[in-house]
């Protein structure tokens, strides 16, 4: 129970990861546009919320803070976002990049946590290992884009996810299991 509470965070990221796997599976495009409507919608609260700061603040304070201007930059990007969402699925090619990217940043940290797994003496060290691989060569695959159709693309990032979060999951419950081994 103690590993649980100490992995929390990461535990509800494997669940996060793979719940976002299986929506992309079901639904890539109705999926990727509720998610930008709700990221606008988000940018314009943060930019309301920035304008009624703005104007109860003192004016000295104000002015220096830059909060009307901040607000009103969120306000337009948060508009984009939630009214034009059908931009970024046009643009999707270079969101697949930033995706591929991310991926590969996760990956590169999972080989950071099965070193130190190894450097650890745990026994199970290997399923980070794999997690990190797997990481990486979608990461790989998908930054070289070889896909014709968007639809298949987020297919294979679902996948992903899906995968990913079991592998994490996996070596989440080892490490405890070889955590418990060792005391």
């Amino acid at each position: 129970m103690k590993h649980v509470k100490q992995n929390f965070s990461n535990i509800i990221v494997c669940i996060f990861e793979a719940v976002i796997g299986i929506l992309l599976l079901v639904n890539p495009v109705g999926f990727t546009s509720g998610i930008l409507v709700l990221f606008g919608a988000a940018l314009m609260v943060a930019g309301f919320l920035s304008i009624i700061r703005y104007f109860r603040t003192p004016a000295a304070a104000a002015a220096v803070g830059q909060l009307l201007v901040k607000g009103l930059v969120l306000l337009v990007a948060g508009g984009f976002c939630a009214f034009n969402y059908g931009w970024f699925l046009v643009t999707f090619p270079l969101l697949s990049v930033v995706y591929g990217v991310g991926i590969l940043l996760a990956g590169l940290s999972k080989i950071q946590w099965a070193v130190d797994m190894l450097r650890m003496h745990k026994k199970r060290w290997f399923l980070a290992t794999v997690s990190a691989v797997i990481s990486i060569v979608c990461a790989v695959v998908i930054l070289s884009n070889p896909f014709t159709s968007s639809a298949i693309l987020w297919m294979f990032a679902g996948i992903s996810l899906i995968v990913e979060a079991v592998f994490d999951a996996v070596a989440l419950i080892a490490a405890g299991r070889s955590k418990e081994e060792t005391v």
